[in-house]
């Protein structure tokens, strides 16, 4: 095995690990057992679990918008159907066991906000670099339809804190379900927020 597939496994095994079971319950032996590599393998590429915690943040934020890159959100016409398109492949990706389908960033957040500084750096990070081009949508939908009263990046965020919340609720119950109810309810009000402009 390289150096860099270590790297690469060890990483895929934080993000696994960590979205199933929490950073704090994830410890560096089982990081390495997941990942099949030595512990000096581990740190060979780490000095310590948080730097491991900031690259899987990163690489999460990259997966994830490989994700959203492939989804085709953005290929509407309409800036509001983008951003209403965003909305739907969350829907979507509600599926599976709910580790498959969880926020790693927003998991290792509610945990170390308060202990790992850092870390919380990153994953605050991760979601405002995320969450870009939905503002940018979200900015030029307000602009085609005149709409005032709140700004783009107010709204992006709203979008990301009922999906954070939605995921506590997956975690909650066992299933996407809600989750997957609670973001219908944030389509329906996002359209209907700029609706009431087309009038």
């Amino acid at each position: 095995m390289s150096r860099g597939e270590a790297r690469q496994r060890l990483l895929d095994a934080a993000i696994g690990q960590i979205r199933a079971r929490g950073y704090a319950a994830t410890s560096v032996d089982e990081l390495c057992t997941a990942a099949g590599v030595t512990k000096g393998a581990f740190f060979h590429h780490f000095r310590t679990k948080e730097d491991l915690g900031i690259a899987a943040a990163a690489r999460f934020i990259e997966w994830l918008d490989g994700i959203f890159a492939r989804s085709g959100w953005r290929d509407h016409a309409d800036p509001l159907d983008r951003v209403l398109a965003y909305i739907d492949v969350r829907i979507r990706l509600l599926r599976g066991d709910v580790p498959h389908f969880t926020c790693l960033i927003g998991t290792m957040v509610q945990e170390v906000h308060a202990t790992h500084p850092a870390l919380r750096t990153a994953c605050e990070a991760g979601i405002r670099d995320h969450l870009a081009p939905l503002q940018e949508e979200i900015a030029a939908a307000m602009a085609a339809r005149g709409v005032t009263g709140f700004t783009p990046g107010s709204l992006a965020q709203h979008v990301m804190a009922v999906i954070q919340g939605a995921f506590v609720l997956a975690k909650a119950e066992g299933g996407p379900e809600a989750a997957a109810e609670s973001l219908r309810h944030l389509r329906r009000y996002v359209a209907m927020l700029f609706r009431e402009h087309d009038a």
